[in-house]
């Protein structure tokens, strides 16, 4: 994941770009197997280890996805991390510090 927290003003706007195929299981390969699914379920974000945001996501995302939001209360220096679990159980977490 590419996470970056920006302050703007007096909040932080994070940009996040995960890395993930996000497979719908309804495609087919060249040989007419269909591709499993494979996508991201949820996404959850902290400031300074406090959960501030969760989403739940499904397969009608688009692959390598992005995701902003803006956070109140944050301060140059704080840290900033994105988790993501799919549905085969893998998860990434990755963090950035607010500049």
């Amino acid at each position: 994941m590419r996470i970056r927290a920006q302050m703007a003003g007096d909040k932080a706007t994070v940009r996040v770009l995960m890395s993930h195929e996000m497979e719908t299981g309804q495609r087919k390969d060249a040989s007419g197997k269909t591709i499993p699914a494979w996508f991201i379920q949820e996404v959850s974000a902290s400031h300074n280890g406090k959960p501030v945001m969760t989403a739940q996501w499904g397969p009608a995302v688009s692959k390598n996805p992005f995701l902003q939001f803006s956070l109140k209360g944050a301060k140059s220096g704080d840290k900033v991390a994105v988790t993501w679990k799919d549905n085969k159980g893998d998860t990434r977490t990755d963090e950035a510090t607010v500049s």
